[in-house]
């Protein structure tokens, strides 16, 4: 499992982590059923604290994403968010694509950059 935090993100370390393990299942490097490495190791890799890979694994596991079985670890649950078509789903996109109109970027921009991000996370796994 790839994954990598930066200091100057304005995010929080846990939500780097919550982010990329979720780009990670997108994309399909993590599938359905794996098994994820263990917080203690997760937090050696990214020379973090043990809690903050802790929470992030509770946010995944209260998302539906993650299912954690203490003893076990932690095992992909999804690809698929329980709410697709929910309009919890569309609230980050609307907040983004506000920013970006608000940056004074046309339509035909935001369209544009949409695609180019879609199309990496395609690539990115292959897997679509």
């Amino acid at each position: 499992m790839f994954l990598a935090v930066d200091a100057n993100d304005k995010r929080p370390l846990y939500q780097q982590v919550v982010d990329g393990i979720k780009a990670l299942i997108a994309r399909g490097d993590l599938r359905e059923g794996m098994t994820l490495p263990s917080v203690r190791q997760v937090a050696g890799d990214l020379g973090v604290n043990l809690n903050t890979i802790a929470a992030a694994y509770r946010e995944l596991q209260q998302e539906g994403l993650l299912a954690v079985r203490h003893g076990s670890g932690a095992v992909v649950a999804s690809r698929r968010s329980r709410d697709v078509d929910g309009e919890e789903i569309r609230k980050p996109l609307r907040a983004a694509l506000t920013q970006m109109a608000l940056a004074g970027l046309s339509n035909r921009e935001i369209v544009d950059i949409v695609r180019r991000e879609l199309e990496s996370l395609q690539r990115k796994g292959g897997s679509r």
